[in-house]
């Protein structure tokens, strides 16, 4: 495992920006309601962002030193859609909690769970893996420019070190898209009626 991650030190750059994400945001939150430092806590979250570009450039800088882009390269790619995607969704996930929990703020919102407000909600969530994907995919299409490698044909992508991840996240999309956006689209759940029990 050593031998893996010194031969690798990209692995381990992705370890470092999803620990970073949660410590960067986990410490945004308590300065913002636990010391009321606001601008402080605006600053701790807007260095979020700066974790995905130092990721980036890291592995661009690798393959225009002459390493061949690889899977390491391709999971960076997937997590920097992913981080970018779902991202400021956490935030704000996190942020109603924190909020809520010590600050008095309101319960934090559930999703919709019948009708037009949960088809839309679905359909939402369905784009944000497509985004995720669209990212890796331009991502990797950078890393390959830069290295001079070339695009393989999408038939080919399973066979490549670095586009299999392309690959992988084919049936991830089809399988979301099936499951949640297209099923509640075409039987929508509706809300349980309710019976008057007054006299």
């Amino acid at each position: 495992m050593g031998d893996f991650l010194s031969e690798n030190p990209l692995v381990l750059l992705i370890g470092a920006s999803e620990v970073g994400f949660w410590v960067l945001l986990a410490a945004g939150l308590a300065a913002r309601y636990l010391l009321r430092a606001r601008r402080l806590s605006t600053l701790l979250l807007l260095l979020v962002p700066v974790l995905d570009v130092v990721l980036v450039s890291a592995a661009l800088v690798d393959v225009a030193g002459g390493s061949p882009p690889d899977a390491t390269h391709g999971l960076a790619a997937v997590y920097l859609g992913g981080t970018v995607a779902f991202g400021h969704s956490l935030i704000r996930w996190a942020d109603a909690r924190f909020a809520h929990r010590f600050a008095g703020g309101p319960p934090p919102p559930r999703p919709p769970r019948y009708g037009a407000a949960k088809v839309a909600y679905e359909w939402r969530e369905w784009g944000k893996i497509v985004l995720a994907w669209g990212i890796a995919l331009a991502v990797m299409l950078l890393t390959a420019t830069v290295a001079g490698t070339g695009v393989p044909a999408p038939s080919d992508w399973s066979a490549d070190p670095m586009w299999s991840w392309g690959a992988r996240l084919v049936p991830v999309v089809l399988i979301w898209f099936v499951g949640w956006p297209l099923w509640t689209t075409l039987s929508p759940p509706r809300a349980p009626e309710t019976t008057d029990v007054r006299g």
